[in-house]
Protein backbone atom coordinates (compact mmCIF):
# COMPACT_ATOMS: atom_id res chain seq x y z
CA UNK A 1 0.00 0.00 0.00
CA UNK A 2 1.43 3.34 -1.01
CA UNK A 3 1.75 6.25 1.38
CA UNK A 4 -1.21 8.54 1.71
CA UNK A 5 -0.79 12.26 1.07
CA UNK A 6 -2.98 13.17 4.01
CA UNK A 7 -2.28 12.61 7.68
CA UNK A 8 -5.73 13.13 9.26
CA UNK A 9 -8.64 10.90 8.25
CA UNK A 10 -12.21 11.31 9.45
CA UNK A 11 -13.66 7.79 9.28
CA UNK A 12 -17.47 7.66 9.40
CA UNK A 13 -19.16 4.29 9.93
CA UNK A 14 -22.88 3.99 9.21
CA UNK A 15 -25.50 1.34 9.97
CA UNK A 16 -24.94 -1.34 7.35
CA UNK A 17 -24.26 -4.90 8.54
CA UNK A 18 -20.72 -4.62 7.18
CA UNK A 19 -20.01 -2.15 10.01
CA UNK A 20 -19.40 -5.35 12.03
CA UNK A 21 -16.08 -5.65 10.15
CA UNK A 22 -14.80 -2.22 11.18
CA UNK A 23 -12.48 -3.60 13.89
CA UNK A 24 -10.69 -5.63 11.20
CA UNK A 25 -10.39 -2.69 8.82
CA UNK A 26 -9.29 -0.22 11.50
CA UNK A 27 -6.61 -2.66 12.66
CA UNK A 28 -5.49 -3.06 9.05
CA UNK A 29 -5.43 0.73 8.66
CA UNK A 30 -3.18 1.16 11.69
CA UNK A 31 -0.81 -1.59 10.56
CA UNK A 32 -0.46 -0.30 7.00
CA UNK A 33 -0.52 3.44 7.81
CA UNK A 34 0.90 3.81 11.33
CA UNK A 35 1.35 7.58 11.00
CA UNK A 36 -2.24 8.22 9.98
CA UNK A 37 -4.29 10.01 12.63
CA UNK A 38 -7.82 8.61 12.39
CA UNK A 39 -10.91 9.99 14.11
CA UNK A 40 -13.79 7.53 14.00
CA UNK A 41 -17.42 8.67 14.11
CA UNK A 42 -20.26 6.12 14.27
CA UNK A 43 -23.90 6.72 13.53
CA UNK A 44 -26.39 5.40 16.02
CA UNK A 45 -27.50 2.75 13.54
CA UNK A 46 -23.89 1.57 13.11
CA UNK A 47 -23.81 0.82 16.81
CA UNK A 48 -26.26 -2.03 16.20
CA UNK A 49 -23.35 -3.88 14.56
CA UNK A 50 -20.25 -2.62 16.38
CA UNK A 51 -19.65 -0.71 19.59
CA UNK A 52 -17.75 2.50 20.08
CA UNK A 53 -15.79 0.75 22.85
CA UNK A 54 -14.65 -1.99 20.46
CA UNK A 55 -13.40 0.58 17.96
CA UNK A 56 -11.78 2.68 20.69
CA UNK A 57 -9.77 -0.39 21.63
CA UNK A 58 -8.61 -0.62 18.00
CA UNK A 59 -7.77 3.06 17.59
CA UNK A 60 -6.67 3.79 21.15
CA UNK A 61 -8.74 6.97 21.20
CA UNK A 62 -12.38 7.88 21.82
CA UNK A 63 -14.88 7.09 19.08
CA UNK A 64 -17.52 9.77 18.63
CA UNK A 65 -21.23 9.21 18.09
CA UNK A 66 -22.63 11.12 15.12
CA UNK A 67 -25.12 13.09 17.17
CA UNK A 68 -25.43 16.50 18.70
CA UNK A 69 -24.62 16.89 22.40
CA UNK A 70 -27.66 16.71 24.68
CA UNK A 71 -26.71 19.76 26.70
CA UNK A 72 -25.05 23.09 26.06
CA UNK A 73 -21.62 22.92 24.50
CA UNK A 74 -18.91 25.48 23.94
CA UNK A 75 -17.62 23.67 20.89
CA UNK A 76 -19.20 22.90 17.55
CA UNK A 77 -18.36 19.30 16.71
CA UNK A 78 -19.12 19.71 12.99
CA UNK A 79 -16.75 22.68 12.72
CA UNK A 80 -14.03 20.83 14.63
CA UNK A 81 -14.41 17.77 12.39
CA UNK A 82 -14.45 19.79 9.15
CA UNK A 83 -11.39 21.83 10.13
CA UNK A 84 -9.46 18.81 11.40
CA UNK A 85 -10.12 16.38 8.52
CA UNK A 86 -7.76 16.29 5.57
CA UNK A 87 -9.84 13.47 4.08
CA UNK A 88 -13.14 11.75 4.90
CA UNK A 89 -14.05 8.09 4.34
CA UNK A 90 -17.65 6.96 4.84
CA UNK A 91 -17.34 3.20 5.26
CA UNK A 92 -19.81 1.59 4.98
CA UNK A 93 -22.25 4.16 3.60
CA UNK A 94 -25.89 3.13 3.89
CA UNK A 95 -28.44 4.17 1.30
CA UNK A 96 -29.89 6.46 3.96
CA UNK A 97 -26.59 8.27 4.62
CA UNK A 98 -25.86 8.44 0.87
CA UNK A 99 -29.29 10.00 0.24
CA UNK A 100 -28.87 12.54 3.02
CA UNK A 101 -25.47 13.57 1.68
CA UNK A 102 -26.76 13.83 -1.90
CA UNK A 103 -29.77 15.89 -0.83
CA UNK A 104 -27.58 18.38 1.03
CA UNK A 105 -28.97 17.44 4.43
CA UNK A 106 -26.85 18.28 7.43
CA UNK A 107 -28.66 16.87 10.44
CA UNK A 108 -25.65 15.33 12.17
CA UNK A 109 -22.11 16.52 12.90
CA UNK A 110 -20.48 14.20 10.33
CA UNK A 111 -22.95 15.17 7.60
CA UNK A 112 -22.57 18.87 8.30
CA UNK A 113 -18.77 18.52 8.27
CA UNK A 114 -18.97 16.73 4.91
CA UNK A 115 -21.39 19.31 3.50
CA UNK A 116 -19.46 22.38 4.65
CA UNK A 117 -15.85 21.23 4.62
CA UNK A 118 -13.56 21.03 1.63
CA UNK A 119 -11.85 17.74 2.47
CA UNK A 120 -11.98 15.02 -0.20
CA UNK A 121 -14.65 12.42 0.57
CA UNK A 122 -14.74 8.75 -0.39
CA UNK A 123 -18.15 7.11 -0.07
CA UNK A 124 -18.28 3.29 -0.01
CA UNK A 125 -21.93 2.25 -0.29
CA UNK A 126 -23.37 -0.91 1.22
CA UNK A 127 -26.80 -1.55 -0.24
CA UNK A 128 -29.59 -4.04 0.42
CA UNK A 129 -30.96 -6.41 -2.24
CA UNK A 130 -32.28 -4.25 -5.08
CA UNK A 131 -30.55 -1.15 -3.71
CA UNK A 132 -27.99 -0.71 -6.47
CA UNK A 133 -30.69 -0.81 -9.16
CA UNK A 134 -33.14 1.42 -7.30
CA UNK A 135 -34.22 4.76 -8.73
CA UNK A 136 -33.30 6.47 -5.48
CA UNK A 137 -29.71 5.22 -5.48
CA UNK A 138 -29.29 5.96 -9.20
CA UNK A 139 -30.47 9.54 -8.68
CA UNK A 140 -28.28 10.10 -5.62
CA UNK A 141 -25.27 8.51 -7.32
CA UNK A 142 -25.59 10.94 -10.25
CA UNK A 143 -25.96 13.91 -7.91
CA UNK A 144 -22.88 12.93 -5.90
CA UNK A 145 -20.79 12.43 -9.05
CA UNK A 146 -21.14 16.16 -9.69
CA UNK A 147 -19.23 17.02 -6.53
CA UNK A 148 -15.57 17.79 -7.20
CA UNK A 149 -14.47 16.69 -3.73
CA UNK A 150 -16.23 13.31 -3.66
CA UNK A 151 -15.54 9.89 -5.09
CA UNK A 152 -18.23 7.23 -4.97
CA UNK A 153 -16.50 3.84 -4.85
CA UNK A 154 -18.87 1.28 -6.43
CA UNK A 155 -20.19 -1.45 -4.14
CA UNK A 156 -19.47 -5.09 -4.86
CA UNK A 157 -21.96 -7.96 -5.10
CA UNK A 158 -22.19 -9.70 -1.76
CA UNK A 159 -24.09 -11.85 0.66
CA UNK A 160 -27.27 -10.41 2.11
CA UNK A 161 -27.43 -10.98 5.86
CA UNK A 162 -31.22 -10.84 5.51
CA UNK A 163 -31.92 -13.17 2.59
CA UNK A 164 -28.85 -15.39 2.83
CA UNK A 165 -28.40 -14.98 -0.94
CA UNK A 166 -25.79 -13.20 -3.02
CA UNK A 167 -28.20 -10.36 -3.79
CA UNK A 168 -26.84 -7.50 -1.69
CA UNK A 169 -24.09 -4.97 -2.37
CA UNK A 170 -21.18 -4.66 0.05
CA UNK A 171 -18.63 -1.85 0.25
CA UNK A 172 -15.43 -2.20 -1.72
CA UNK A 173 -12.48 -3.32 0.39
CA UNK A 174 -10.97 -0.47 2.39
CA UNK A 175 -7.65 -0.47 0.45
CA UNK A 176 -9.64 0.24 -2.75
CA UNK A 177 -11.53 3.05 -1.03
CA UNK A 178 -8.34 4.61 0.35
CA UNK A 179 -6.65 4.41 -3.06
CA UNK A 180 -9.58 6.30 -4.61
CA UNK A 181 -9.47 8.84 -1.78
CA UNK A 182 -5.70 9.29 -2.18
CA UNK A 183 -6.13 9.82 -5.92
CA UNK A 184 -8.83 12.42 -5.33
CA UNK A 185 -6.67 14.12 -2.69
CA UNK A 186 -3.66 14.18 -5.03
CA UNK A 187 -5.80 15.83 -7.69
CA UNK A 188 -5.33 19.16 -6.00
CA UNK A 189 -7.95 19.13 -3.27
CA UNK A 190 -6.72 20.32 0.07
Amino acid sequence: MSALRFSRLLFVGTGAASAAFLPFWLNWLQLTHPGLDTQVVLTRSAQRFVTRDALSACTRQPVLEDSWPDGPSRSARHVELAEWAEAIAVYPATLHFTARLALGLADSPALLAAQCGDAPIALAPALPPGGAASAAYSSHRETLRQRDNLVLVPPQPGLSRTTGRQDAWVPADLPVVLAALAELHAGGLR
